[in-house]
């Protein structure tokens, strides 16, 4: 047995294994430091030094001047509805980085005074603004702001993500300013995936243990800027330790400001039941879909404790609020005046094809009631836009028309205005068809000095045969007819024939056609 043969299959070549970690750190640069058993540095970097490098710290970010109703304008340019969904995150912002501003003006005093932090959950539905309303905050202050949805995480260890890692990604937005990333924004989506069953015996992976996880992020924490456990995160501190370079090596979350949210589908069954109809004026036979605001204001935080939330993880979102269902009315809102509507989207895709849509108001209308019907809020318009746009996205681009008009007309008879769409598509498709069939019959007189014409039904199978092809007309045309201008000048020849007709049987069949007509030329003779 060879040498070779003994080595083991799962062990890596050093030089491979050298490579790949050259290939890993290369943009970052390089660092000299070695790996035991492998000769030579893995990466070698020219020191300045053996000072060490400092990294630091960002205080811009205290130029926090914003009042709640500064805020609220913002959010109403992006938002419709949503009133007091927006003055709730609009005061718990200005108090949380107020706060902030204040300790920080205090040093080492505002360090041992105690932050009752504004942490936010908001209750809705789905599509009705949730995710746009903490985007945009986040946009309009200046704060790397991360979004993660509730359900891909699981205690640390187990299975699913590892909820540090939401901190360590505010650093990445923050572009490694772990300072600016210390103020930053932390929104977790579809946090009533959490509540824990009652009956659940064992570990529950995906509830309990989450929001205790959660719960120390909340608070106060510090929180390796670099996983420990992540063979990336562990390089990167062995080229830091090499290079002098003395940085921030935890994330403290004491400012970090935390948005949940969640549909909370059978909170309202919780309130019902523990309130008397009579004390909250909803019938026990009523059955709301989602949570409303006047049921809302009845919610107490046992409700969420009984939903299946722990007490100490409920406790530490002081500020509750809803946003509320979107009906047809809001939806057309939304199209209308939000600098967000989907409408500008659908006239810059147009407009890359040449084509100027407009929408009228009788369409806006009718697509805000079609986007209700599909109980999805805001985001029902994309769904409804996709449905009744789609066709005319594909059969107008490439044809003579420059205008669409979208009323609701056009809506409520898509396949009427279709069917005149393709008849013009077809029309220019076959106006093209001639013009390259044109040139050819130029290029074979001039190159042969024999005329030629094809009828229309030879031309419809040349595009049908080009289509199949993925080649132009033109190139079908001189490829069956390559070699046509021996037997036709032969035929000239017998008959004294100048003008030849290319039938469909032509195409289909080019030998055939041309030596019919060459036996022919002799009858004729």
């Amino acid at each position: 047995m060879s040498d070779d043969d003994k080595k083991d299959p799962k062990m890596p070549d050093p030089d491979e294994f050298r490579k790949t970690i050259e290939g890993m750190f290369g943009q970052m640069g390089k660092s000299g430091f070695t790996f035991p058993g492998m000769e030579g540095d893995v990466f070698t970097r020219e020191e300045d030094g053996d000072a060490t490098v400092e990294v630091e710290e960002d205080n811009t970010l205290f130029e926090f001047d914003y009042l709640p109703r500064d805020i609220k304008a913002h959010l109403d340019r992006y938002v419709i509805r949503q009133d007091e969904a927006k003055k709730a995150l609009a005061i718990a912002v200005c108090d949380h980085y107020n706060h902030a501003k204040a300790l920080k003006s205090m040093g080492e005093d505002g360090e041992r005074l105690e932050l009752q932090k504004q942490n936010v959950m908001v209750v809705g539905p789905t599509g009705v603004g949730k995710t746009y309303l903490v985007k945009h905050i986040a946009e309009l202050i200046g704060v790397p702001f991360v979004k993660a949805d509730a359900t891909k995480f699981s205690e640390t260890g187990y299975v699913g993500g590892d909820v540090d890692d939401l901190v360590r990604e505010l650093v990445q937005k923050a572009d490694g300013d772990v300072s600016k990333a210390e103020f930053g924004i932390i929104y977790i989506d579809e946090i009533d995936k959490l509540a824990s069953s009652g009956g659940m015996i064992g570990r529950d992976v995906s509830g309990r243990g989450v929001q205790t996880t959660l719960l120390k992020l909340m608070e106060e924490t510090e929180v390796p800027v670099r996983n420990p456990s992540d063979m990336r995160g562990q390089m990167m501190s062995m080229m830091d330790m090499q290079s002098g370079k003395k940085g921030k090596e935890n994330i403290n979350t004491r400012h970090i400001l935390f948005i949940v949210s969640g549909a909370f589908s059978g909170l309202e069954k919780i309130v019902r039941k523990r309130s008397q109809a009579s004390q909250i004026g909803f019938s026990a036979e009523q059955s709301e879909p989602a949570m409303d605001k006047e049921l809302f204001k009845h919610v107490t935080t046992q409700d969420y404790i009984d939903f299946g939330f722990e007490a100490e993880f409920i406790g530490r979102i002081p500020v509750r609020v809803v946003c509320e269902h979107l009906e047809a009315q809001d939806l057309e809102a939304i199209l209308k005046y939000s600098e967000g509507s989907l409408l500008l989207q659908y006239e810059r895709e147009f407009e890359a094809y040449g084509i100027d849509v407009q929408f009228k108001g009788e369409g806006i209308a009718r697509i805000a009631e079609m986007a209700a019907d599909e109980k999805t809020g805001a985001r029902g318009l994309m769904t409804v836009g996709e449905r009744i746009l789609r066709d005319f996205k594909y059969e107008l681009p490439g044809t003579s028309v420059s205008e669409l008009i979208v009323d609701g007309d056009l809506i409520d008879n898509r396949e009427e205005h279709l069917d005149k769409f393709r008849l013009l598509g077809q029309d220019l498709v076959v106006e093209k068809a001639r013009q390259e069939v044109n040139a050819f019959i130029r290029e074979f007189k001039d190159k042969h000095g024999v005329v030629v014409k094809l009828e229309d039904d030879a031309v419809a199978l040349l595009v049908k045969t080009a289509g199949e092809q993925a080649r132009s007309v033109f190139q079908v045309a001189r490829q069956i007819f390559r070699d046509y201008q021996f037997g036709l000048k032969l035929i000239q020849k017998n008959t004294n024939q100048k003008e030849f007709v290319l039938t469909e049987a032509a195409v289909a069949d080019p030998d055939k056609f041309l030596s019919e007509l060459v036996v022919q030329s002799y009858k004729d003779a």
